[in-house]
């Protein structure tokens, strides 16, 4: 996360002070760098599997409301965007943001993921309206690719005999909307922005070579940021 952090600054360091860079409230292109809330859900939305035979598997089968939750993240955020025009843009952003999954309902108190590390690998359509003045809000949608990595099993799975957990990467969608505030005429501004995300990764648990339990998670995160821009 310091390393990301470090990335970040320098990113917005370089886009800031590059003289051959000429900043410009109309130009085609734009740096921001933001400070991100992630707060996913991350409730079972169905099993998938469940393997009786296996010590986690028994436990799961013989409760009436198992279910999960994620927990949320603050993490820096790096966006790049082109516009075509006064009207539409494209964006992406880059940041890693860190979780783990515990228990609720009669799971309540367990810890069964643990250091998901996800790259919301995200690209968004924009259209902006032009108010004529410093502020301009938009609307945004496009496609989501959630890259999982490094996720390991939880205390309580682990002493379950889970020794390995995988969480699959997910095509999903995402929707934003936000507001652009240009400050002055040399391209620096503020950004505020909120996307929703549509996520149903799965999370497999095994007990050795066993599937010892298979479940869908309504990931769906809400994610919020806030920064600074500049616009060239």
């Amino acid at each position: 996360m310091r390393k990301l952090t470090m990335m970040a600054a320098l990113a917005a360091a370089t886009a800031f002070s590059a003289p051959a860079m000429a900043g410009s409230p109309d130009g085609h292109f734009q740096v921001k760098v933001l400070g991100t809330a992630v707060l996913p859900d991350g409730k079972i939305d169905s099993v998938k599997s469940v393997d009786t035979t296996t010590t986690l598997g028994g436990a799961v089968a013989a409760l009436g409301n198992p279910q999960t939750r994620a927990n949320d993240n603050v993490v820096p955020t790096l966006a790049l965007e082109y516009f075509f025009n006064k009207t539409f843009s494209v964006e992406t952003i880059c940041c890693f943001t860190q979780h783990h999954v515990n228990g609720a309902g009669d799971l309540a108190g367990t810890e069964l993921v643990d250091h998901v590390l996800i790259l919301p690998a995200t690209l968004t359509a924009k259209a902006h309206l032009d108010t004529g003045g410093p502020i301009k809000p938009y609307l945004g949608a496009g496609p989501a690719l959630f890259l999982v990595f490094d996720e390991k099993p939880g205390a309580t799975a682990a002493a379950l005999g889970i020794d390995r957990v995988k969480m699959s990467n997910k095509l999903g969608v995402a929707a934003q909307a936000g507001v652009d505030i240009a400050l002055g005429d040399q391209g620096f501004g503020l950004s505020l922005d909120a996307k929703k995300y549509w996520m149903r990764p799965t999370a497999s648990f095994y007990e050795g070579d066993t599937l010892a339990l298979k479940t869908r998670h309504k990931l769906d995160p809400w994610v919020l940021s806030a920064g600074v821009s500049y616009r060239f």
